[in-house]
């Protein structure tokens, strides 16, 4: 038996059985109990694996995978509850859309992992959105600009977006910010994305992860593995939600 198939016959094991002894009692047979007449004794012969109906599965494997599950839920469970988004009665559909990217944009990763002991084999797919909106602040001034989710999730607490105490609008920090009535235009890179504004396209932005080019030129496509959503809302003059997905093995 290879690795991987290993790796597979720990699994199966593991999500049919809720102990060890569960699955060892599972391999003794009635004629293995009449000749041995120690249930004890037949457990240790299958786990040293000199009787048994099936693959030999070591109590280290069985139990490290069973731990490596039960973090795992547990860990998403802890995540799905960290949400800002979870439990809101959202009415608009922008901050719906925004709830809806929260959990991929938070975790940085849109993923399925088959994981086996000692072994990880993940095709990782990272959701990276950029949110673009134009509006009046404070102020009475309109301003635009593009805003990496993902970097401001994790520096900004958005409970007062989702709970209406606040509107989500760009900032100078943000990837582009333009103030329409100052003429005050800033940008500036983040952890996920790097800004090219002197470009003859108009303004880009490369995605670090996999070095594709974001576009968000309304006339243009926006790019490999990219979509452009325009979003009808009551909140904003204007906002669209651009998602960029990138694949790749780890």
């Amino acid at each position: 038996m290879d690795q991987e198939e290993r790796l597979t016959a720990v699994d199966n094991v593991v999500t049919q059985f809720n102990t060890y002894e569960d699955f060892l009692d599972s391999q003794i047979t009635s004629v293995d109990l009449y000749y041995l007449e120690d249930e004890g004794l037949a457990r240790q012969l299958v786990e040293l694996g000199y009787r048994g109906t099936g693959e030999v599965v070591k109590r280290e494997d069985f139990e490290a995978r069973k731990a490596a599950i039960e973090t795992a839920r547990l860990a998403e469970r802890t995540q799905k509850k960290t949400l800002t988004s979870a439990g809101k009665d959202l009415q608009d559909n922008f901050l719906k859309a925004l709830a809806v990217r929260e959990e991929d944009n938070h975790n940085g990763k849109v993923s399925l992992n088959q994981q086996g002991f000692n072994a990880v084999h993940t095709l990782k797919k990272q959701r990276a959105t950029v949110i673009f909106i134009r509006d009046k602040n404070s102020h009475g001034q309109e301003v635009s600009g593009y805003i990496d989710y993902a970097h401001r999730l994790k520096i900004e607490d958005f409970e007062v977006y989702f709970s209406g105490k606040r509107r989500l609008l760009p900032k100078p920090t943000d990837m582009s910010f333009y103030n329409w009535d100052s003429h005050i235009a800033v940008w500036n890179s983040t952890p996920n994305y790097q800004v090219i504004a002197d470009n003859l396209e108009g303004l880009l932005f490369k995605y670090k992860r996999d070095r594709k080019i974001l576009n968000v030129d309304p006339k243009v496509p926006p790019g490999d593995n990219s979509t452009r959503i325009p979003i009808q809302t009551d909140l904003y003059i204007q906002a669209v939600i651009f998602d960029h997905i990138s694949r790749r093995k780890t």
